[in-house]
């Protein structure tokens, strides 16, 4: 998650993006409007329309969020997958609060399981299949949570990974970049995520850069 910097597109494409997007229903609009003065990081209004769409053409079974911070992702991802299970892993409390309330006037509280714990220690002992995944959480633990997660994937399921372009410093690092352990993790995690053996995946510029990939072995 990340608060939204639009860095990697030209201003011009930046805004045309945006003017395409459907307008946002109340309850996404009030979550976008306290992720701006809160400094709050959410998915980008982007990333969660394309996870909707994604959710719904897999039908998973089983949904893993790893970072909820205030539920936008995870509200994109419970409306998409009306008839799976949401699982949404986030250590901070005082957000997973503000998530639940948005959740459920969303009415979509009933599906969805909010953990509040360390990812790392929920993915260990996460029992499968698991068919779809948004990762959206602390960077340099990203490779970690693939590793966790993809013996446990279903054949065909998705992992959706955000922040992969990190505002285009994993491209063309500013120097204040090489202070920053995320842009070097990110970097590395592109090179993992795309020659992983039992992945097909892409990193798109969508948002912050949108990794996509589905398991094939």
């Amino acid at each position: 998650m990340k608060v939204r910097d639009d860095a990697i597109l030209r201003p011009a494409q930046a805004d045309y993006l945006e003017r395409l997007l459907p307008e946002r229903d109340p309850i996404l609009a009030e979550m976008e409007g306290l992720a701006a003065t809160g400094g709050i990081p959410i998915s980008d209004p982007e990333v969660g329309l394309l996870l909707e769409i994604l959710v719904r053409s897999v039908r998973p079974g089983l949904v893993v969020e790893v970072g909820t911070a205030i539920g936008y992702g995870t509200l994109c991802l419970a409306r998409g997958a009306a008839d799976a299970r949401v699982l949404s892993i986030d250590p901070d409390a005082e957000r997973l609060d503000v998530a639940r309330g948005f959740l459920t006037r969303a009415g979509v509280q009933d599906r969805v399981e909010l953990v509040e714990e360390p990812a790392l220690d929920v993915l260990a002992r996460l029992e499968g299949p698991v068919d779809f995944v948004y990762l959206d959480a602390v960077k340099t633990e990203y490779r970690q949570y693939l590793d966790l997660l993809v013996p446990k994937m279903s054949i065909g399921g998705t992992v959706v990974a955000d922040n992969l372009l990190w505002q285009g410093w994993v491209a063309d690092p500013p120097p204040e970049a090489a202070r920053d352990p995320n842009t070097e993790a990110l970097r590395a995690f592109n090179r993992y995520l795309v020659g992983h053996p039992q992945l097909r995946a892409t990193v798109l510029p969508v948002g912050d850069g949108l990794g996509v990939a589905t398991r094939v072995s």
